[in-house]
């Protein structure tokens, strides 16, 4: 496909994701545009393609399988994720879908051995974080040993509130994956064990929900990680990271919020939510896809991204269950997916 070709877009999944891309897409980036969605609930759908003019498919197969069709974004329920990128493997189309890649690790490995069979890198995975400013200046840093070896890792993971439908696990599964995956990226390394522990529980989490909660990871070569993940702290959306190393320490920079005088008080604002944090991570993530798709390879989070960040949740999430320490059985990275 020519660089000043237009990318003809199809996505799967019109709830509040999947309509925030369509309008990344088609209103502030360059190069594409969603013609076709398809959703299971078939009027939610409809209402969405007349809103964005595009053409409406009852089932995401036949979406894929149109000729007009030349990449698949997937931003469904977590568990119709894999049927549609194994969909898109097949027709040989470049699928983008939204973290995670499948809920159990085993369905991520199908998608990879279906991936690897065909010779070919066409899935990445939605994790933003990797696109942060502040994370990539992070990673640099890291790379390059500037300040030595990295040492040891302070994160936290804290959203203003969640409602009933949020439970334990998804601290883990929802959450803190996003570490899981940027903290890998960050160090180049993968992880050895995993273990979780429960602080003294705040009285604004609901009966289901155990917050906060931290994580402890151990990467391979010694790396001390803990993640807090604190969903009801009431204050706000904030993302920490501080790198220990050896000669300094690194932290993620703050948001550019302006500063107010009010009250007796200078008060930076701080953000409410993922969407507020992340808003240019996102284009930058969906801009950079859509010019690899033209030039016909993956540059972003790969199929084995996906796997790797599900394989190490699962540990955590029994990490968890048992109060231990689990040791994270990932497999070395295949060749296919370190070129």
């Amino acid at each position: 496909m020519g660089k000043n070709t237009t990318l003809q877009v199809g996505l799967i999944g019109t709830g509040a994701i999947g309509r925030t891309h369509i309008e990344r897409i088609n209103n502030t980036l360059q190069g594409a545009k969603v013609i076709a969605v398809s959703d299971a609930f078939a009027e939610a759908g409809k209402k969405v393609a007349a809103q964005y003019g595009c053409q409406f498919f009852e089932k995401g197969e036949d979406l894929i399988h149109d000729n007009n069709i030349d990449a698949i974004v997937v931003t469904t329920a977590d568990p119709y994720h894999a049927q549609y990128v194994k969909e898109a493997i097949k027709v040989g189309k470049y699928v983008f879908c939204e973290k995670p890649l499948a809920p159990e690790p085993s369905v991520c490995k199908e998608i990879i051995d279906l991936e690897m069979a065909g010779g070919k890198k066409l899935v990445q995975v939605g994790f933003m974080r990797r696109y942060d400013y502040g994370y990539q200046q992070l990673k640099k840093y890291i790379s390059e040993r500037t300040y030595g070896e990295p040492l040891m890792l302070h994160c936290a993971h804290r959203n203003p509130t969640v409602d009933e439908s949020y439970d334990t696990p998804m601290a883990v599964e929802n959450s803190m994956i996003h570490e899981i995956d940027v903290l890998r990226w960050l160090l180049g390394e993968d992880y050895a064990t995993a273990e979780v522990r429960f602080p003294k529980k705040t009285r604004h989490a609901h009966e289901k929900l155990q917050d906060p909660q931290i994580m402890y990871l151990t990467t391979k070569s010694g790396v001390r990680i803990d993640v807090e993940a604190f969903v009801c702290c009431g204050y706000g959306y904030d993302i920490k990271c501080e790198v220990c190393c050896e000669d300094g320490i690194i932290s993620l920079p703050e948001p550019s919020n302006a500063m107010i005088r009010t009250n007796a008080s200078r008060v930076y604002p701080i953000c409410k939510d993922w969407s507020d944090r992340f808003v240019q991570a996102y284009n930058t993530e969906f801009q950079e896809w859509i010019n690899a798709c033209k030039a016909g390879r993956v540059d972003g989070p790969t199929a084995w991204d996906g796997y790797a960040g599900q394989v190490t949740a699962a540990a955590a999430s029994k990490a968890r269950d048992t109060q231990s320490i689990v040791t994270i059985d990932l497999p070395e990275t295949p060749d296919f997916y370190k070129k």
